[in-house]
């Protein structure tokens, strides 16, 4: 931040249980937006034959064991619960002036939330290149990727790490409208970010 400007200092924050709420909501525009393409590109594959003997070989190779599918389903939840934080966080980095040394991740307790901290404040340009990037990267791009394999794994997992990334779109709706001059801060320790707006100087 400049300390050679003054700038007024705006608290935004939302509710994380609305949020997650919505999130939910959101399932049914995300689901629109990937599997509908999806539909439509691999049609003449979905079929009850095939269904069919997928089931058969993955019985067959113990694929359907209940423990052996929520292990897998947790392991890669929680890989990918991991990358979206370290995402906000490399990115971010790029744009300050210390590096990985601003950059925080934490847990908020009371929502059993990840988080990831950036001590700088930053542009509010480079804030939201670091808000989405997550979104893009294990949501958008392996929603991509199955509809070019036909992979519904990747399917699957690019619905529900868009859907993860519902609260950083919230954050960038409230952003987008603000005067990309002005700089943002996370909060400590409370589910939003402080503006910075600078003051204008009125000529005399």
């Amino acid at each position: 931040m400049n300390e050679n400007k003054a700038y007024t200092r705006e608290l935004i924050t939302f509710n994380l249980v609305k949020a997650n709420l919505y999130a939910l909501v959101s399932i049914i525009p995300i689901i629109i937006i990937y599997v509908i393409p999806y539909y439509l590109i691999w049609r003449d594959s979905i079929n009850k034959e095939t269904i069919k003997n997928l089931l058969i070989y993955y019985k067959h190779n113990g694929y359907l064991n209940p423990v052996l599918i929520f292990t897998i389903i947790m392991f890669l939840l929680t890989i990918g619960i991991i990358l979206h934080e370290l995402i906000h966080g490399i990115t971010w980095a790029k744009f300050t002036k210390n590096g990985f040394k601003s950059i925080r991740f934490g847990v908020l307790w009371k929502f059993l939330t990840p988080y990831c901290h950036c001590k700088e404040p930053l542009l509010i340009k480079h804030y939201i290149i670091g808000a989405i990037m997550p979104a893009i990267i294990l949501g958008l791009l392996p929603a991509i990727i199955s509809l070019i394999t036909g992979n519904v794994i990747l399917l699957l997992f690019g619905i529900f790490f868009t859907m993860a990334a519902f609260g950083d779109f919230m954050i960038v709706f409230l952003l987008i409208k603000e005067n990309k001059n002005s700089l943002v801060q996370d909060h400590p320790s409370e589910v939003g970010c402080y503006i910075y707006k600078e003051n204008k100087i009125k000529s005399s």
